[in-house]
Order: C-alpha cells, then sequence, then structure tokens
C-alpha cells in the first residue's frame, strides 16, 4: 500500500506529460503525411488548446463537487482513446477527431494539481507543486528522445509508446491513488476562467501591480508557443541532416537537447540566479535571451549555431516562466492567489489557440525568418515594460 498520496500522483504526471512530450514533435510531420499544409498542422495544434479552454474549466468544477479521482479517470481514458484514433488514423479528419477528444477530456494536470491541494497543506504546497516542474522537466527531456528513436521506424509506434504510457497511468490511478472527498472553496487553489468570464479577467489587468506582470506572462507565453510549434516546421523547412531535410528524429532529439538544458536550469540552477539576481532582473534576462535567440534563429543555417540560438531562446523562456509567476504571487492579495494562477494558465491556453495558428500561417507562407522574428518582437516588447 502506497502511504503518500504524493507517490502515485507523481507517478501520474510523469507518465501523462511523458505521453504527451513523445506526441509534440511527431504530430506536425504525422499530419503533413496525411496532406495537411503547415496553416492546417497550425490549426490542428491549437483546435486541441481550444477543445482544452472549454473544457477544462468544466472538468475542475465538476471535480470540485465528486472527487479529483473520477474525473482524472475520464481525463487519462478520453486521452488514450484519443491516442488510439490517432495511431490508426487514416485521413485528416481522424487526426482532428483524436485531438478533439483529447482536448476536450484534457485537464489531466490540472486535476493533478488540485489533488495536491486537497491533499497537502498550505504551507507544504510549493514544494509539492515542485513535483510537477520535476515531471515536466523529465517529460521534457525524455518523451521527444523517444518520439525520435521510435520515429525513424514508423511514424506510428512513438504514438503506441504514448498510448501505452496512458494506460499505464489510468492504472496507476485507479490502483494506487487514494480518492478524496470533494474540495471545499480554497483559495490557494489555480481557478481557470471559462471563456465567459472576460469581466473577470480585465479587473485584473486594470490593477496597476498586476497590469505590467500579466502582460509580461501573455508575451512570455506568446514566444515560447510560437517558438515550441513552429520550429519543427521551420526545420524541416531549413535544416538537413545526411542529407534529408529534418523530421521527427531529428527535431525530437532537438527539444530533448533543450529539456535537458531545462532540467539543469530547473532543478536548482534557477533558485541560485533569483537569490543572486532577484525575480525582476531574472524576467529582463529571460526576455533579452529570448529575444536574441530567436532573432538569430530566423538567420540561422547552420545546425551547430541552431543549437547554440535554440538553447539561448529556451534558457530565456525556462527563466521566464518561474520568476514571472512568483512575482505575480507576490503582487497578487493572498485571497485571490488561485483565481490570479487560474488567469496565468488561461493566458497560456489562449497563447496555445493563438499563437500555432499564426506560427503555421507564417511558414505555409515560406516567411521562416518572420516567424522566428514575430516571436523576438514580442520577447522585445516584454523587455521594454
Amino acid at each position: 500500500m502506497v502511504k503518500s498520496p504524493l507517490v502515485p500522483i507523481f507517478l501520474i504526471v510523469s507518465v501523462d506529460v511523458l505521453g504527451l512530450t513523445i506526441i509534440l514533435p511527431l504530430l506536425p510531420f504525422y499530419a503533413e503525411k496525411m496532406g495537411a499544409s503547415p496553416a492546417v498542422v497550425g490549426l490542428l495544434v491549437s483546435t486541441y488548446a481550444f477543445c482544452q479552454l472549454i473544457a477544462g474549466p468544466m472538468l475542475g468544477r465538476m471535480s470540485d463537487r465528486t472527487g479529483r479521482r473520477p474525473l482524472l479517470l475520464v481525463s487519462q481514458v478520453g486521452t488514450f482513446i484519443g491516442f488510439l484514433i490517432l495511431a490508426y488514423a487514416n485521413a485528416l479528419w481522424l487526426v482532428f477527431l483524436a485531438r478533439v477528444i483529447d482536448g476536450l477530456t484534457a485537464g489531466n494536470l490540472s486535476l493533478a494539481q488540485a489533488y495536491i491541494s486537497d491533499v497537502t497543506k498550505p504551507e507544504d504546497r510549493a514544494k509539492s507543486f515542485a513535483l510537477i516542474g520535476i515531471a515536466f522537466g523529465m517529460g521534457f527531456l525524455l518523451g521527444p528522445a523517444i518520439s525520435g528513436f521510435l520515429s525513424q521506424y514508423s511514424y506510428q509506434y512513438p504514438i503506441f509508446a504514448a498510448a501505452g504510457l496512458s494506460a499505464t497511468s489510468i492504472l496507476a490511478t485507479y490502483f494506487l491513488l487514494p480518492a478524496t472527498l470533494p474540495a471545499a472553496a480554497d483559495s490557494a487553489t489555480p481557478r481557470k476562467f471559462t471563456v465567459l468570464d472576460w469581466g473577470s479577467y480585465l479587473r485584473y489587468f486594470r490593477e496597476p501591480a498586476l497590469a505590467s506582470l500579466l502582460w509580461q506572462f501573455l508575451a512570455f507565453t506568446l514566444t515560447f508557443s510560437l517558438f515550441m510549434t513552429g520550429f519543427p516546421l521551420f526545420a524541416e523547412r531549413r535544416f538537413v541532416w545526411q542529407g534529408h531535410p529534418f523530421g521527427p528524429k531529428e527535431v525530437g532529439y532537438v527539444y530533448a537537447y533543450l529539456g535537458f538544458l531545462g532540467v539543469i536550469l530547473q532543478g536548482g540552477l534557477i533558485g541560485r540566479l533569483v537569490k543572486v539576481f532577484g525575480e525582476i532582473n531574472l524576467v529582463r534576462a529571460g526576455f533579452f535571451f529570448a529575444m536574441l535567440g530567436l532573432a538569430a534563429l530566423g538567420f540561422t543555417g547552420s545546425i551547430p549555431l541552431m543549437l547554440v540560438v535554440a538553447a539561448a531562446a529556451s534558457l530565456g523562456t525556462g527563466m521566464n516562466r518561474p520568476a514571472l509567476t512568483s512575482l505575480i504571487t507576490q503582487k497578487a492579495a493572498r485571497s485571490e492567489q488561485g483565481v490570479v494562477l487560474g488567469l496565468t494558465q488561461s493566458l497560456n491556453s489562449i497563447s496555445s489557440i493563438c499563437a500555432p495558428a499564426v506560427a503555421g500561417f507564417l511558414i505555409d507562407h515560406s516567411l521562416l525568418a518572420p516567424w522566428a522574428l514575430l516571436a523576438a518582437a514580442i520577447s522585445g516588447l516584454a523587455l521594454l515594460l
């Protein structure tokens, strides 16, 4: 019997993130194989994020009434079904259907975060939430590498691996995760806005202490999403390795390399940097490195230089997320921290809807350098803030 519920929840989140990151470098190429243009690939990624924005808050609120475990199982089963449809898809509409199903049930990580809130004391939550950060870091290191390795044999193999991991996650939740009682209202638990909550958004953007930070957070999420969703399509058209254009294997290995750098950054280095320089200087440095790396990426033609400038961009965005989140929670009233954290998650969702569509459109029109320069310009504007 597992004594601490944090052990199975860490296992569940790790497996879920691994499945997600296995699909990440493969999906653009898989869709292109079905006849999708880069613009359609962008819309495919945006569709998943849009479905997640619609359904995520509803899943969260239902779990407040029923407990986290039943809804977590529903979410995981939806992801598993989505992966199976994706693996056996023989037409583009089935790829879209798979992502819609996965998106409509994609509450795994939000529900896991809420579960941690339910089973930990307020003073222990920051340390417990760090488990999700560790799981993400390891997922972005291992998932793309697994995807890159398996995709050289068949594009289906990484999807089957993701489906297998999803099934493992379902079993872990069912057999290892203790049920929790329906949640009491807790202001420290992030609450995502629904699409009807625009009035709530505007109120926080009018608060002097928060407004600038929220705009900066939106700029960070747009930059990150433009970079991560556009890079596979960009690399396919710009770089050649051993006589053939970049494919899921090469992109998977680049993502794994960036994930490795992210693990180093998040695994202790970021805490030391905050102590030495402070969050505000770290945010400035993050936007500066992201701007510099992305602007250089637009004009890079060699693989070694690409690895350097992509690392600069990735480390820049890697510094921005924790530093900005910390500053936002410091400026928000204690009674509103959960709502404001929910707002940052929703800003991330909005960026995940808009940025892939824009990236796909630009790359579809052979505007490779403008794609990178747009992401750099957004970081540059945030730097001015």
